[in-house]
Order: structure tokens, then sequence, then C-alpha cells
């Protein structure tokens, strides 16, 4: 193996952590302008693009991993095989739960009260320990996998659904 590919191998598994520190910055700042928001500041214009922008992100990274690297992974490890199912469920359930966000803040009104508030952030709350939690899973269970993964199997967007760090769209 060239010490190209072995540096594009090893990258994938840090490629796939790089991934993840992004999204879980999307998520932080949305739920910083969400609380500023709720306890009384102005209402942030971009509130709803950027959920909409980590819905989008989120859903295309899980997307990559359930058609990329999750079947390479499979077919490579059959014993990671009842790990990579667990994985597929965790995306399923937070698809239910960005599409449960994006309801609740479409119907947040101007002037939320105080159970609008409990809505939103009960949502967020909810959302960001499923993410958090399906995330270290991942981090913990299969970045050495990906990395012994071979360059045939793909790219870091073919497999983890995202450019890789420092790409455009990363």
């Amino acid at each position: 193996m060239s010490p190209e590919s072995r540096a594009r191998l090893v990258a994938l598994g840090g490629e796939l952590l790089a991934i993840h520190r992004g999204l879980r910055a999307q998520l932080a700042r949305l739920r910083e302008e969400t609380d500023d928001y709720l306890a009384g500041g102005p209402r942030p214009r971009d509130l709803k693009a950027h959920c909409l922008a980590f819905c989008t992100a989120l859903t295309s990274h899980h997307t990559g991993e359930d058609r990329g690297a999750f079947p390479a992974l499979a077919a490579r490890d059959p014993e990671l095989r009842p790990l990579i199912a667990k994985m597929e469920e965790d995306h399923a359930m937070m698809s239910g739960l960005l599409q449960s966000l994006e309801r609740v803040l479409d119907t947040l009104p101007e002037d939320p009260g105080e159970g609008d508030a409990a809505r939103v952030r009960g949502e967020l709350e909810g959302l960001s320990a499923i993410v958090e939690s399906h995330f270290r899973f991942e981090e913990r269970t299969i970045t050495a996998a990906l990395d012994a993964l071979p360059p045939e199997a793909g790219g870091t967007e073919d497999l983890l659904g995202l450019p890789g760090p420092g790409k455009d769209g990363a």
C-alpha cells in the first residue's frame, strides 16, 4: 500500500470525528440561539435557516453512512453487523426527532410563552442527547474499522455523506 493510500485510510476515521465535531457545533449554535430568543432576546432571523442547515447536514451524513460506510464495513467485517444495525436504528429515530423539531419551530409564535419555550428546549435537549450518544457510539465502534477500509471503498463524501474537514460544505 502506498503512503498516500495509507494516509487517506488513517484520515477517514479522523474525518468522521471532524464531521461529528462540525455537527455538534451546529447543534450547539442552534441551542444557544434558541435559548437566547426564548429568554427574551430578539428572534434571530436565521433560526429556521440554521435549523434546516443542521437538519440537512445530519441527514446527509446519516444517509451517506447508511449507503456507503455501513455496507462497506459490514462486508469487510461481519462482526460489525449487529452494531451497524443499531446505528441504522439510531438514524431512523433521529430522523423522526428532526422532523418533530422542524414542526415545533414552524409553529413557534412571535412572542413565545413558557409552554412554547419548554417545547423547543425539550426538542433540542432530546435531540442533543440522542445525537451525542450516537456519535460517541460510532466513534468508539467504527473509527478504526473505517481506517482499515481499502481505497476502493470510496472517499469521505461517498462513505460519510459530507465532505471532509476543510473542504467546501464541511
